[in-house]
C-alpha cells in the first residue's frame, strides 16, 4: 500500500455560491453573479441562475451525514459576503445562525471545516463601486474577513482568503467569463493587486482576532511548461509562471512580490496604483500554508507578433497545443497527473517547504446519466482514474519530502458552475435537479470511503 502520512485530510471542497441555494433569500444582498443573470440570463446555461444551485442551505446537515458516508473528515466551503454582511457594515443574524449551526454540525460528525472567505461572489453594492478596481475594496473586505473571524473563529480553526484569485481577475477582465466581462489588461493588473491587498487586509485581521489557528490562501496552479528549450520559449515559460503563480504564491509566502513580476509589467506600462504602508504590510502578513487547486498544466511558447506594450497576456506567452496531450473532452482541459509531483517540487525547493495541500483536484463530465446503471448509481471510473492517477503521483511528491497535510476533490455534491450551470458534473454525490435535489452517491463515492479509510493507495 502507498500509505499517506497520519491525520491526512481526505475531503472535498465547494463554494457558497455554487451550493448554498436562497440567494435571493434569509437576508442575503445580491451578488454579481444575482445580478448578472438578471441582466443577461442568455449566457447562462439552460437559463441555470445562482438562485438555488444545489440547495444546501436546506439540505447540509442530511449533506453533512453523506460526507461522512464516503469517508470524509474534512470540508472546504466558503461564506457568502453578500450573505454575511448584506451591505457590508450590518450583521445579518439568520446568516449567524446557519453559519454556526452548519460549522457546529461538521464538527460534531469529524468533518473538519475548512472556511473560505471569497470565491468569485463579489457583493453588487461593492461592484457599483468599481469592485476591485476600487482601493475600498481593501478595507472592506479586510472588515468582512474580521467579522467573520469574530462569530467563527471558535468554530473554525483553518481559514483562506481568496479561491483562486487568478480566475476572478483574468476573467473578469481579460476573457469574459465573469461580470464585469470587459478586457483590460491594465484593469486587470490593478484588480490584481488590489485583491493581493484585501488578501493581505484579511491576514492582518486574523492575527488581530484569532487567539489560535491557521489561515492560507487557495491559488489555482498550472505549471508551465514550454515547447522547448529555446530562449524565447523559455523566456515565455518565465512570464507565464510570474503571471499564474508567482504572483500570488510569493507574496503570500515570502510577503514580497517578486522583482522579476515588477519588471516585467513596468516594461510593459502595466504597473498598479500603490501606496506607501504596502510593503511593509505584505511583509508582516505572510500566510500559515497555501492550498492548490490542480487540473491541467500550461503549455506556452513565445508569442509571434506580440504587442510591446502588452495588451494581452497572449503578447508574453502564446498557448502551445502539445501534440501528445490526453485531454478531458467535456471540459476541453488536458489530464496530466504527472505536474502534481512537479508542484510538491516547487513547493518543497522553492516554497521553503511550506505545509500545503490539494484544495481541489477532479474531473468534470457532462450527461453522466450514460454511466448510470440500473440501480440509478452513476458508475464513474473515469473519475476513478483520474483521482487515482494524480494521488499516485502526489504520494511520490510527499515521499519525496513536499509537506503535504490533504487531498479535497472537486467536489462533494454535483454544483452550479457559473456560466456553465450544471453541465459539466464533478461530484461524487449526483444531484437530481428534477427530483428536489436529491442526491445519490456515485460510485466514486464508495471508492473514495476505502481511499480514506485506509489512508493508502493500493501498489
Amino acid at each position: 500500500m502507498k500509505q499517506f502520512p497520519e491525520n491526512f485530510l481526505w475531503g472535498a471542497a465547494a463554494s457558497a455560491p455554487q451550493t448554498e441555494g436562497h440567494s435571493s433569500k434569509n437576508g442575503k444582498s445580491p451578488s454579481t453573479w444575482d445580478k448578472w443573470f438578471e441582466l443577461a440570463p442568455e449566457k447562462f446555461n439552460a437559463d441555470q441562475g445562482p438562485e438555488n444551485t444545489s440547495n444546501m442551505y436546506e439540505f447540509y446537515a442530511d449533506d453533512i451525514k453523506r460526507m461522512r458516508k464516503i469517508g470524509m473528515n474534512s470540508f472546504r466551503t466558503s461564506i457568502a459576503w453578500t450573505r454575511l454582511l448584506p451591505d457590508g457594515k450590518t450583521l445579518n443574524p439568520e446568516a449567524v445562525a446557519f453559519y454556526r449551526d452548519y460549522f457546529t454540525k461538521m464538527n460534531e460528525a469529524g468533518v473538519k471545516p475548512i472556511m473560505n472567505l471569497f470565491h468569485f461572489d463579489m457583493p453588487w453594492w461593492l461592484m457599483e463601486k468599481g469592485g476591485w478596481e476600487n482601493r475600498e475594496s481593501v478595507e472592506a473586505f479586510g472588515f468582512y474577513a474580521k467579522t467573520a473571524f469574530e462569530q467563527f473563529g471558535d468554530l473554525v480553526d483553518m481559514w483562506t482568503t481568496f479561491n483562486e484569485p487568478m480566475v476572478h481577475i483574468e476573467s473578469g477582465y481579460l476573457y469574459g467569463y465573469h461580470y464585469p466581462a470587459i478586457h483590460d489588461f491594465k484593469k486587470a493588473v490593478q484588480v490584481g493587486y488590489h485583491t493581493l491587498m484585501a488578501h493581505v487586509a484579511a491576514v492582518e485581521a486574523f492575527r488581530q482576532v484569532m487567539p489560535k489557528g491557521q489561515i492560507g490562501i487557495i491559488l489555482n496552479v498550472s505549471p508551465a511548461y514550454s515547447r522547448s528549450d529555446e530562449p524565447a520559449d523559455l523566456k515565455a515559460k518565465e512570464n507565464a509562471d510570474l503571471l499564474n503563480i508567482k504572483s500570488f504564491l510569493d507574496p503570500a509566502v515570502f510577503g514580497t512580490v517578486p522583482e522579476k513580476l515588477v519588471t516585467l509589467l513596468a516594461e510593459n506600462e502595466l504597473l498598479p496604483v500603490t501606496e506607501a504602508a504596502d510593503k511593509a504590510r505584505m511583509a508582516a502578513n505572510t500566510v500559515d500554508f497555501i492550498g492548490l487547486n490542480y487540473y491541467q498544466p500550461g503549455r506556452v511558447q513565445a508569442p509571434t507578433n506580440p504587442k510591446q506594450p502588452a495588451q494581452d497576456v497572449s503578447d508574453l506567452f502564446a498557448h502551445y497545443d502539445w501534440p501528445d496531450k490526453k485531454i478531458n473532452p467535456y471540459r476541453g482541459w488536458e489530464i496530466y497527473p504527472e505536474a502534481l509531483y512537479d508542484v510538491a517540487i516547487m513547493m518543497r525547493d522553492e516554497y521553503r517547504n511550506i505545509p500545503w495541500y490539494v484544495s481541489e483536484n477532479g474531473m468534470g463530465v457532462a450527461d453522466e446519466e450514460r454511466f448510470m446503471d440500473e440501480s440509478g448509481e452513476i458508475q464513474d471510473d473515469y473519475r476513478i482514474e483520474f483521482m487515482i492517477d494524480h494521488l499516485n503521483y502526489l504520494h511520490q511528491g510527499i515521499e519525496a519530502g513536499s509537506q503535504c497535510f490533504g487531498y479535497q476533490a472537486w467536489t462533494f455534491v454535483d454544483c452550479w458552475s457559473w456560466l456553465n450551470g450544471y453541465r459539466n458534473r464533478y461530484g461524487f454525490y449526483r444531484v437530481d435537479l428534477e427530483d428536489n435535489y436529491k442526491r445519490t452517491v456515485k460510485k466514486s463515492g464508495h471508492w473514495f470511503k476505502e481511499l480514506a479509510e485506509r489512508n493508502a493507495l493500493p501498489e
